[in-house]
């Protein structure tokens, strides 16, 4: 008999379990993952920025846990080692048309706290040498990290705290059984007092399992990148991103230079045919059924049809892809760049076909389910894994161990 399992080990699941361990020291935690190794989907394939909180709806989770988070993933990589360097970025806006949008980012970031400073094409160009645009504002919080050590060193301190780690363990069924639930998996039965799902681009599913309709699907965004080229790396010192479209759900393609001094354009965002399709031949019937069958699916893909078909352009066509990077910098050529990795983004879609635009955290009976955690969740894994363990009622059985 567990005290709590988390099904999930990405970057949110482990932080979660890190920060129950700290909470409740006696406390039996385990933690499922079903496949090898730690973050091995969204959190092993992301970008790897530690973000500001700049553009997200002050008030939101997004906007609180990504700012707070953004200083507690720095000092969490300075205490235990973990490769990372707050270098700032800068957003720019390459047309007159563009500026309104940039102030309006500005103002957002001042309203959320964030440390924001608007600056002329001359000091953009002071930062970035290789830059065109016509205004820019600097974020001086903004970094990169290591997200893969950030979930060892993560999954080292619950083993640590006395945490059970199980990889290559799928959760096949959840039976609810008075006043535990019981986790049947392809390598046997677990037994929970409390059950946390952050199964990530199958959270949906998991929360169904257990018997909790989360009210939204998660449609798989594939982003697909680009590298420089190393003799091209110059043309990049940090991090350099568009102003974006507010009505579209994703940043655009931007530059970012790597912790291991790489540089990655990109992403694209289009539709993955394949929960976990990191590729444009990946390919699932039932993902791809539920997809198609999902009414919020087509009310989405309507509003947003012309910015999809460009994305769906840019995925096949290299040259339009290139085409958006030079309006960044108008240097960079189709031979500078070679294909690399591609992530995928588990988005919550409600039925009316809004993407939900914030972290989506449901409580169940002796339960609670991530139901929405795509960017930035991984620069506000800390502060999710608390928030989750605070928001927990309180376990009597382990009153002992509270406050340590």
């Amino acid at each position: 008999m567990y005290d709590f399992a988390i099904i999930g080990g990405g970057i949110v699941g482990l932080s979660t379990g890190m920060a129950l361990g700290k909470r409740y020291p006696n406390a039996r935690i385990l933690v499922l993952e079903k496949e090898s190794n730690w973050a091995f989907h969204q959190t092993g394939n992301n970008s790897g920025v530690i973000h500001s909180g700049i553009y997200y709806k002050p008030g939101s989770f997004k906007a609180k846990f990504c700012r707070d988070g953004a200083t507690s993933m720095v000092q969490f990589c300075e205490e235990h080692n973990i490769s990372h360097e707050v270098c700032g970025k800068v957003i720019i806006a390459t047309n007159a048309e563009e500026i309104p949008r940039l102030e309006n980012l500005y103002n957002r970031g001042l309203e959320n706290g964030i440390e924001v400073k608007r600056i002329s094409p001359e000091e953009v160009k002071e930062i970035e040498p290789h830059v065109s645009c016509v205004a820019g504002i600097r974020v001086y919080s903004t970094g990169i990290a290591n997200y893969k050590q950030v979930c060892f060193k993560y999954a080292e301190l619950i083993q640590k705290q006395g945490g059970d780690l199980r990889l290559n363990t799928k959760v096949l069924r959840i039976v609810p059984s008075g006043d535990k639930q019981v986790l049947e998996t392809n390598n046997g039965t677990f037994e929970t007092r409390y059950l946390i799902n952050c199964a990530g681009l199958h959270s949906d599913r998991i929360a169904k399992k257990s018997g909790v309709d989360p009210k939204a699907k998660i449609v798989p965004f594939r982003g697909e990148y680009y590298e420089l080229t190393p003799e091209k790396r110059y043309l990049v010192k940090t991090l350099i991103y568009p102003v974006p479209n507010p009505d579209f759900p994703f940043l655009g393609v931007h530059f970012t230079r790597m912790i291991d001094n790489s540089v990655h354009a990109g992403p694209n965002a289009v539709l993955s045919l394949k929960r976990e399709g990191y590729k444009k031949t990946d390919f699932d019937l039932r993902d791809f059924a539920e997809v198609m069958t999902y009414p919020g699916f087509w009310k989405l893909a309507a509003k947003h049809a012309d910015e999809g078909i460009q994305e769906i352009i840019r995925s096949f066509s290299k040259a339009a892809f290139v085409r958006s990077l030079q309006k960044l910098i108008p240097e960079v050529q189709a031979e500078d760049l070679v294909p690399c990795h591609a992530g995928v983004r588990a988005q919550a879609l409600m039925e009316d076909g809004k993407l939900v635009d914030d972290f989506l955290i449901i409580h169940g009976q002796n339960c609670v389910h991530v139901c929405n955690a795509p960017s930035p969740a991984a620069t506000s894994s800390i502060e999710i894994g608390k928030a989750i363990v605070a928001a927990i009622p309180e376990q009597s059985h382990l009153a002992t161990a509270i406050g340590a």
